[in-house]
């Protein structure tokens, strides 16, 4: 199977530090292995979506020379795939209707299958995909090595908000079946959620990508990444050293002698370099 990668990030904000070492990782890792690396917008939640960042990202990614391969999908563009896929599992009976409240369930961790054999009440309703109870999801991450997910504990996930809205779970993995996606490099921050999206691809007859989660950004000495330098926008005009630092935070331990270069000759070195051992080195137990 040809390599095909993907970035996907959600315009409700700048890009920054973070948002880089999930995209250069992904990118690194398509190009050294002469696969593509796509570029999807998910923009699903329009109320979260801040007008003209999508543009901005797209024009910050370009200033750090990571250039995506064919035309950027957007998923506020594809929400009749979405329905599409929604109408098999509701015609396989893995769907019900759910009409409890965020504040209802505040104390209860994971869903409990409240509305699993009840009635929804009046009001608005969420569509929630039911989870085999008996089911554990394994895989083997490239990062973060053999993983395991039951899915009871994890609870039956919602598939359709309350305000029809398609939800995250159901069009991510629509998205990369869609697309060919072979390989999903992203944060550790999502790997919880590929038990959902495993048992959904399986649901829906999907093939299932390999993943890598790259793990916690943390600084050299070892301390956690501070909050605010997450969220400060990347600076387009300081481009070769903000890809200096993500390269040190993948643990790819750049030469000194490339400081002073370009960001494109920096991106050429790292392609040429790139060892996912390295970060795997720095990886958490998946448990």
């Amino acid at each position: 199977m040809p390599y095909v990668g993907r970035f996907a990030p959600s315009p409700t904000g700048d890009l920054h530090l973070g948002s880089l070492v999930a995209a250069l990782g992904s990118y690194l890792d398509a190009r050294s292995h002469g696969g593509h690396w796509l570029l999807r917008m998910e923009d699903l939640d329009t109320a979260r979506v801040l007008p003209g960042c999508a543009a901005r990202m797209l024009r910050t990614l370009e200033s750090f020379g990571l250039h995506w391969d064919g035309a950027v999908t957007y998923q506020s563009a594809r929400t009749g795939h979405y329905a599409q896929a929604l109408e098999r599992l509701n015609a396989a009976g893995l769907t019900f209707e759910c009409g409890c409240s965020r504040r209802e369930r505040a104390n209860q961790g994971g869903y409990p299958g409240t509305c699993r054999s009840r009635a929804p009440g009046a009001g608005p309703t969420a569509l929630r995909f039911r989870v085999d109870d008996a089911r554990t999801v394994r895989f083997t991450d490239r990062i973060q090595g053999e993983c395991g997910f039951a899915l009871r504990e994890r609870g039956d996930v919602i598939v359709r908000r309350r305000d029809h809205a398609f939800a995250y779970q159901l069009a991510v993995v629509v998205d990369d079946a869609l697309q060919g996606i072979s390989d999903v490099v992203r944060g550790a921050d999502l790997l919880d959620s590929t038990a959902w999206q495993i048992a959904l691809q399986d649901a829906l007859a999907l093939p299932r990508p390999r993943y890598a989660h790259l793990p916690l950004v943390v600084e050299p000495g070892g301390a956690k990444l501070a909050k605010s330098r997450r969220s400060i926008p990347l600076d387009p005009g300081a481009a070769a050293p903000l890809l200096y630092e993500a390269l040190t935070l993948l643990k790819q331990d750049p030469p000194a002698t490339l400081k002073p270069e370009s960001a494109g000759r920096m991106l050429e070195w790292a392609c040429a370099h790139w060892e996912l051992e390295r970060v795997r080195g720095a990886a958490r137990s998946c448990g």
